[in-house]
């Protein structure tokens, strides 16, 4: 697949010798560097918080979601899960369709993440708060929040997002991206807040679209179903084979030089015979200010399973920006969105001497090449909108 000149030109800087960093030349102006030269900086793996302009990019018109009745199972896996239909999200969407019966009016969605319109809002309001309250467990609280995050984004989006790519259907990307496959040593984890779910601007949902949804499976914060096939999946694969691209403050995070690769077959010759399952690579994807909360369940399930107090964390060696970053702020210079940090540790696993037989290069241009697309799908529907597509300036001084 051919990549744009920016692409090349950012390919062919990621395969010089680490640790020189990648020059930023897609941003203007240039960030001042770090003020900690002894370490570099680090990706971490989850999009940033949206700006004012971001949220107006993600704002739908006032729709009706009824139509179409319950959410089924088939429905439920054209969003880009492979998890079953979860039982406390089929529930909501239960009750919402008869309040809406009840109320003898249409539900109305629109804003951001699909929020419930008009006087049939104060109704719904109400009565899930009352929900909330008769739960007195915790993790219950958490899964019923998520539930109804997700249950009023489908409802509100039925009819007007495309069900792959999440976008408007008349700004649909899906004939534009190139599938690729992944290698079979390596699964991306796509562990997704219910906020970041079906957003417009979302990247995580680029590497299932790319490298499909067993390659890259979704796992949906708070979900028990979700997060009970993940979790499922570590436990066979072993603590081992299992990294979360998140810097751990608390410890000193590995590196991709540092992960051992134990009983995969790194033969060429033999890519489909993967031995005791595949390496798995978790990347939280949600903003910054939703980050601490993914990291915290995650921590919370690993000690619960293997009694450890620390998670296996990697970060990058190198920073690389985003062709999103034009157009989507960060919080930070040294972050960036979750499919560039997925691409950056592809390339990362590239330059080691026993993986550079798997191709993981093209694997990582594939990504980028999606993100391409996606930012001019979004930049011409802002366009046609009459919408700014100049991004603001935002921390220029923060280096974390």
């Amino acid at each position: 697949m051919l990549l744009s000149p920016s692409l090349r030109a950012l390919a062919f800087h990621r395969r010089l010798p680490l640790p020189r960093p990648h020059p930023l030349t897609l941003l203007q102006p240039r960030p001042p560097p770090c003020p900690s030269p002894a370490s570099p900086c680090s990706i971490m793996a989850f999009s940033a918080e949206p700006a004012a302009e971001e949220a107006e990019e993600e704002a739908l018109p006032a729709v009706t979601g009824s139509g179409g009745g319950e959410v089924t199972e088939e429905e439920w896996r054209r969003w880009g899960t492979s998890s079953p239909l979860p039982a406390m999200v089929a529930s909501v969407v239960r009750e919402l369709l008869e309040m809406e019966a009840e109320a003898g009016e249409k539900m109305r969605f629109g804003g951001v993440g699909s929020k419930i319109k008009g006087d049939f809002k104060d109704m719904e309001d109400k009565k899930h708060r009352a929900v909330y309250e008769t739960l007195v467990d915790s993790d219950k609280k958490l899964q019923y929040y998520s539930a109804r995050q997700i249950a009023c984004r489908l409802l509100g989006s039925r009819g007007y997002l495309c069900q792959k790519c999440w976008l408007p259907m008349e700004d649909c990307m899906c004939a534009k991206l190139a599938p690729c496959n992944l290698w079979k040593g390596i699964r991306f984890w796509l562990y997704m807040h219910p906020k970041d779910f079906l957003r417009q601007n979302n990247t995580g949902k680029l590497l299932w679209q790319v490298f499909g949804i067993q390659a890259a499976p979704l796992c949906l914060f708070g979900i028990q179903e979700s997060e009970d096939i993940m979790w499922d999946a570590f436990q066979c694969s072993g603590k081992g084979k299992i990294s979360f691209l998140y810097p751990n403050k608390s410890t000193t995070p590995m590196s991709v030089k540092d992960l051992k690769f134990d009983g995969l077959n790194l033969s060429s010759d033999h890519q489909e015979d993967v031995q005791g399952g595949p390496y798995n690579f978790v990347l939280l994807d949600g903003t910054w200010s939703n980050s601490a909360a993914l990291y915290r369940r995650l921590k919370e399930r690993w000690t619960a399973i293997w009694g450890e107090e620390d998670i296996p964390c990697i970060s990058l060696s190198t920073l690389s920006a985003s062709v999103m970053h034009k157009l989507r702020p960060q919080p930070a210079w040294d972050r960036t969105c979750t499919a560039a940090a997925a691409s950056g540790l592809l390339w990362e696993l590239d330059m080691r001497s026993e993986l550079s037989a798997f191709e993981l290069e093209k694997q990582a241009e594939a990504v980028e090449c999606s993100l391409d697309v996606l930012l001019d799908a979004l930049t011409a529907r802002r366009l046609r909108l009459g919408r700014s597509i100049t991004r603001k300036q935002r921390h220029s001084r923060n280096c974390i």
